[in-house]
């Protein structure tokens, strides 16, 4: 059992345990208010799963793509807790989440399904937004035997109208996640624990340079 805490567009904390599934979840879609509502977010989850700390086996933390800002705050939030109770990070693309949740949908005959598509294999772009006129985008193929998305490509960013052009964007189906789901997040977390594999960096993926950066020193002269 982990908690699953993501950031990277509004805010999602949630209690996942790899057989019972998604124990408890909770978000606010303000992108504005991440430092505000994570603490809350989390101790409502642990008050809803009625898991105790000690329970919990890792964090699942996504790493993105996201603004800057809003992704730093749940992943410090992620870092502290884990600190804290001393247990591991399980680092998860934030994208991986939207992925899982639609292929495992599709597999599912009695799933509701986003956006009403019914294939659980077959090409997924998910993309959020990455302001400025612009979007974070991953490419999906499929999901494997553990129902882990299959990334292709990406993550990357791109102009909001530049992504029809490559060749497989009409074949592709599209997802536009205004929201990220700790819960899915937590999923394939533990699904990559039971898989035996390597989790990613828990660096940041952020994509665009700082819009502050370090002037160069002055020289100062007698």
């Amino acid at each position: 059992m982990l908690l699953a805490i993501d950031s990277s567009a509004g805010t999602s904390a949630a209690i996942v345990d790899f057989a019972g599934g998604i124990l408890a979840e909770a978000s606010s879609d303000d992108p504005l208010k991440h430092a505000e509502v994570v603490g809350e977010l989390i101790r409502e989850v642990l008050a809803r799963s009625g898991a105790s700390v000690s329970a919990l086996s890792a964090v699942a933390l996504g790493v993105g793509p996201g603004p800057f800002t809003g992704l730093r705050v749940g992943m410090a939030a992620g870092r502290a807790f884990a600190l804290g109770a001393g247990i591991p990070l399980a680092p998860v693309v934030s994208h991986d989440a939207v992925a899982a949740s639609f292929y495992g949908a599709a597999a599912d005959p009695h799933a509701a399904h986003p956006d009403g598509a019914s294939q659980a294999d077959g090409r997924l772009l998910v993309t959020t937004d990455a302001r400025r006129r612009e979007v974070f985008w991953s490419l999906y193929s499929g999901a494997d035997e553990f129902g882990i998305p299959i990334r292709i490509e990406g993550p990357s960013l791109a102009g909001s109208d530049r992504l029809s052009q490559p060749s497989w964007a009409p074949t592709a189906h599209r997802v536009d996640a205004h929201a990220i789901s700790a819960g899915w997040l937590g999923m394939v977390a533990e699904r990559t624990w039971a898989a035996g594999r390597a989790f990613p960096s828990a660096d940041a993926v952020y994509l665009r340079s700082p819009d502050v950066t370090l002037s160069a020193p002055k020289r100062v002269t007698g």
